[in-house]
C-alpha cells in the first residue's frame, strides 16, 4: 500500500499534468480537434503517462477533452468549438453569474458601494481600451474577463466560486480565437455590463441576476453569428 507522502505526490503530479494541459488547450497551444497521444503528452510535459491519463479523465470530465472513437481503438482530441457547445456553455455559465451578480446585490449598502466602485472602475477601462484607435485585442479581452471575475468574487462563496472555475475557462477557448471578430461588440458588452452595475448598485438582486444572465445570452447570440460566419474550429 502506497504511504500518504507517495500518494500526495502523485496527487501532486496529476494536479501539475492538469493544470498545465488546460492551460495549452485554453490558451490555443492544443488546439481544437488536436488528437492526444498520451506518450507525447507525457514527454512534452516530463511526466509519467499515468499522472497524464488521471488529468486526461477529469479534462474529458469537465468538456475540455472527448473521446472521438469509443471502443477499444478510442481516440482522445481536443473539444471543438462549435455553436452548439458555445451556447450550452454560455448558458451554463450565466446561470452562476446571475447567481453571483444576485447576491453581490443582496449585500450591505457599504459592500455593495466597495464592489460597485471597483466594478465601474474596470468597465470604464474597458471602454477606453475597446475605442482605442490602437487597441490591443487581448488587453480588451483580459480586462472583460476580469469585470465577470470580480462580479463572482463579489457574491459568490467557496461552491460557487470553485464551479466557476472549473467551467468558465472553456469560454476563454472561444474569445482567444473568435476574439479578433468580436471585438466591435464589446462597447455593447460593456453598456450591459453597466446594467449589471446599476442594479448592484440599487440592491435590486433580480435585475442584476436578470441583467448578468441577459449578457451572457447576448455573448452567446454574437458569438455564434461570428462561429457561423468564420467556421467551427476542431470539426470536419
Amino acid at each position: 500500500m502506497a504511504s500518504i507522502a507517495e500518494r500526495t505526490e502523485r496527487g501532486d503530479r496529476v494536479t501539475l499534468a492538469y493544470q498545465r494541459l488546460r492551460e495549452l488547450i485554453v490558451l490555443g497551444r492544443l488546439a481544437p480537434g488536436t488528437r492526444i497521444i498520451e506518450t507525447v503528452v507525457a514527454e512534452r510535459l516530463g511526466v509519467s503517462r499515468t499522472p497524464v491519463r488521471a488529468a486526461l479523465q477529469r479534462l474529458q470530465q469537465e468538456g475540455y477533452v472527448i473521446i472521438t472513437s469509443p471502443g477499444q481503438q478510442s481516440r482522445m482530441s481536443v473539444a471543438p468549438l462549435t455553436q452548439e457547445d458555445a451556447r450550452e456553455l454560455f448558458g451554463m455559465i450565466a446561470a452562476v453569474e446571475g447567481l453571483a451578480a444576485r447576491w453581490a446585490a443582496e449585500q450591505p449598502v457599504s459592500r455593495r458601494a466597495v464592489h460597485v466602485t471597483e466594478l465601474r472602475s474596470i468597465n470604464c477601462t474597458l471602454q477606453t481600451a475597446a475605442t482605442d484607435k490602437a487597441r490591443d485585442v487581448n488587453r480588451v479581452f483580459e480586462l472583460d474577463q476580469l469585470f465577470h471575475r470580480k462580479c463572482v468574487e463579489a457574491g459568490a462563496g467557496t461552491r460557487l466560486l470553485a464551479l466557476h472555475d472549473s467551467i468558465k475557462p472553456q469560454s476563454e477557448r472561444y474569445g482567444r480565437i473568435y476574439s479578433s471578430a468580436l471585438i466591435d461588440e464589446m462597447t455593447t458588452s460593456v453598456h450591459e455590463h453597466e446594467l449589471v452595475i446599476h442594479s448592484i448598485e440599487d440592491g435590486d438582486a433580480d435585475g442584476a441576476e436578470a441583467a448578468m444572465r441577459k449578457n451572457w445570452v447576448n455573448a452567446s447570440d454574437r458569438l455564434c453569428t461570428v462561429i457561423f460566419a468564420h467556421g467551427e474550429r476542431g470539426t470536419w
